[in-house]
């Protein structure tokens, strides 16, 4: 039977207080939680689209780490936008994230909202195939 972990913190994840688990792990799966444009110190930073995808991706990059898993394991990425036009903005920026032959599906859509008045918010899942 496969055991979960439960990742409610780590050094590099933001700490605020939401009643969540940044990431579940199942056996070879990590479910990587909507990471959103929060700063070290847990206080969001409401900056443009850019500043807030860097800062999104970078916080899923910090629960992946305190996963185990890897960037190259990530097999699907979800983006949700406030605004959907916000997409081609942050395009080169994901296309940098990930090598040219690695890129994971992906979904994107337009949500009427998201908590703290972000402009995207990104989730993941990955997959250890060794």
């Amino acid at each position: 039977m496969n055991q979960r972990k439960f990742i409610t913190k780590g050094e590099n994840i933001p700490e605020y207080n939401a009643p969540i688990s940044h990431a579940v792990v199942a056996g070879n799966y990590c479910h990587i939680s909507g990471q959103l444009a929060f700063g070290k110190d847990g206080k969001f930073i409401d900056g443009t689209i850019n500043e807030q995808a860097e800062i999104a991706f970078n916080n899923l990059f910090a629960v992946l780490k305190e996963t185990g898993f890897t960037k190259d394991e990530i097999v699907f990425v979800d983006i949700a936008f406030t605004n959907l036009n916000d997409l081609t903005e942050i395009t080169p920026f994901y296309d940098s994230l990930f090598e040219s032959e690695k890129k994971p599906a992906r979904t994107v859509y337009e949500a009427s909202a998201l908590p703290f008045g972000g402009k995207i918010k990104v989730m993941a899942i990955a997959i250890k195939t060794e």
